[in-house]
């Protein structure tokens, strides 16, 4: 150290850094021991505050000059390449940003919401090198809406450890084809179960880079209900405005009753609504048969599993209910991969659990400039990463 200089006025410390007599410094590529060439112009780094003051570091790095890799400005040891904070600083932003917003984050710290982004950027790029190629058996396929109408991010997870593993723009099949590119040929031989929607852009991509997908495959179980329950809306509504015509309330204001779970309501709710669904309304007939194709889910083998679905199928085919129809025809189109779950019992719950952490981070953002900022916050508080810069841990 070469000397310091208390700025009260601006309640600053400077530190000036010197590397006194070393004149051999070892390749930043490389690691061989190198003539030092010159240094780069002074440059700042913010560090750790020292009581109430903003702790600035001063230095002109030295160069080394190696006869494979030429001229390269050495690695410090206290700071992360091309940053303008010291690696300590920049893991006290990372453990701030973790519990709080960026713009949170940026106040309490003094710094710009560009710097604060900036940190969390170089932490994510630094947590997907640094991310093992590890066996992954288990993975769902969702999207995320960023903002309102179709504009969608794409999401890969790894359902037995909770993370995200890749985000892409818009939900094409190109969106999906890119993260089978950054798995290895051995991790892509290592999945077992792909839960997902029925999105035909994704299946397409399943299905051209798994090996074996169409035994890997699986309908979402929570999609297969938001249809069936869709459906059975699409009923009611169109009850409630014959009953309606007739001089008759009975279904206004039962709209979320019909899409409950029964066993969780209160005693009084289910009396109530247990008169409606063994009423003789249309409502309850797409009610029941929305239930009972929902007991497919309950089996543990195939025979009976097939046997059930095929009385249901007849049962909704003969019901007369449009809505119910037209879901039946499309479960039947897609049941090979719907009585996949038997086999590998997996869903989608797991990125559920995600998405409703990365709808807390896009809450207290308050949104997002642009998709790619999104991406990296994404990341950073849902990917599992290894976020520290490697001097903050030495």
């Amino acid at each position: 150290m070469e000397r310091v200089e208390l700025k009260l006025e601006s309640g600053e410390v400077h530190v000036y850094l010197d590397h006194g007599e070393v004149r051999q410094w070892p390749c930043p590529e490389c690691g061989k021991t190198c003539r030092q060439y010159d240094h780069q112009p002074e440059r700042r780094w913010r560090h750790l505050d020292t009581c109430q003051y903003q702790t600035i570091l001063h230095a002109e790095p030295p160069r080394s000059e190696c006869g494979e890799h030429g001229v390269r400005v050495v690695k410090l040891s206290w700071a992360e390449p091309g940053s303008h904070f010291t690696a300590l600083f920049e893991a006290l932003a990372i453990e701030w940003l973790k519990a709080s917003s960026q713009s949170a984050a940026a106040k309490l710290l003094g710094l710009s919401w560009d710097e604060m982004h900036g940190i969390m950027e170089r932490a994510v790029e630094r947590g997907l090198k640094r991310r093992q190629a590890e066996p992954v058996q288990q993975i769902g396929v969702d999207e995320k809406a960023f903002r309102k109408g179709h504009n969608y991010l794409t999401l890969v997870n790894d359902l037995s450890r909770g993370r995200v593993l890749y985000v892409a723009e818009e939900r094409k099949q190109s969106s999906l084809d890119g993260f089978w590119a950054t798995l290895t040929r051995e991790q892509s031989q290592s999945i077992a179960a792909v839960a997902m929607d029925m999105w035909d852009p994704f299946i397409a991509s399943v299905e051209a880079h798994v090996p074996d997908a169409a035994k890997k495959i699986v309908f979402d179980k929570f999609h297969v209900a938001q249809h069936l329950g869709e459906a059975v809306d699409q009923v009611r509504r169109k009850e409630t405005k014959t009953l309606k015509a007739a001089g008759d309330d009975t279904l206004t204001g039962t709209r979320y009753d019909w899409l409950r779970n029964r066993a969780a309501m209160e005693p009084r709710d289910r009396r109530e609504f247990d008169t409606l669904r063994h009423s003789g309304l249309k409502t309850a007939r797409a009610w029941a048969l929305k239930e009972t194709a929902m007991a497919l889910y309950d089996y543990v083998y195939e025979r009976p599993c097939r046997k059930h679905f095929r009385w249901w199928q007849n049962w909704a085919l003969r019901s007369r209910l449009k809505p119910m129809i037209a879901v039946a025809r499309m479960l039947k189109r897609r049941f090979e991969n719907i009585i996949t779950y038997l086999r590998h019992r997996i869903t989608n719950a797991a990125s559920e659990s995600i998405n409703a952490k990365i709808q807390w981070v896009k809450y207290t953002a308050r949104g997002f400039r642009n998709k790619q900022n999104f991406i990296h916050a994404i990341y950073f508080h849902c990917g599992g990463l290894d976020l520290a810069p490697l001097s903050s841990t030495k």
